[in-house]
């Protein structure tokens, strides 16, 4: 495992903590990075109106489009078994970031995915898919 990704997962780790989780008892970390090297981190919240709960990759996603950002090239997840992101979560970071190098793996830095986004949404639907 590179550097970087060691980084993120810590930062991921460190984000489940703060985890809102008191139906699914399951937390789940992101760390996104952004081109310029700004690290965005965020957790799961959960809510009683199922559908309103937000994944911690979107999360981190929103954090930091809010903050001016729009390109990505590495996120780390972390959950306590590895699992994977969900669909609306691809396709949200397939929005800005189609090549986005995605890390998945459990809460003791044991790695489960290393690739592209492609390859955990092939044929994803994006921006230059719409004729403007």
């Amino acid at each position: 495992m590179d550097s970087a990704v060691e980084r993120l997962m810590q930062i991921a780790i460190d984000a489940t903590e703060h985890a809102y989780i008191p139906y699914s008892e399951y937390p789940v970390g992101a760390a996104l990075r952004a081109v310029d090297g700004v690290v965005f981190s965020g957790c799961n919240i959960e809510n009683a109106a199922y559908p309103s709960t937000i994944c911690a990759e979107r999360v981190a996603l929103v954090k930091a489009v809010s903050e001016g950002r729009r390109a990505f090239d590495l996120l780390v997840v972390v959950t306590r078994d590895g699992g994977s992101p969900c669909g609306t979560c691809r396709q949200m970071l397939y929005e800005f970031a189609p090549d986005l190098r995605v890390v998945f793996g459990d809460m003791n830095g044991q790695v489960m995915f290393d690739g592209p986004l492609s390859d955990l949404l092939p044929y994803g639907f994006g921006p230059s898919n719409l004729d403007k």
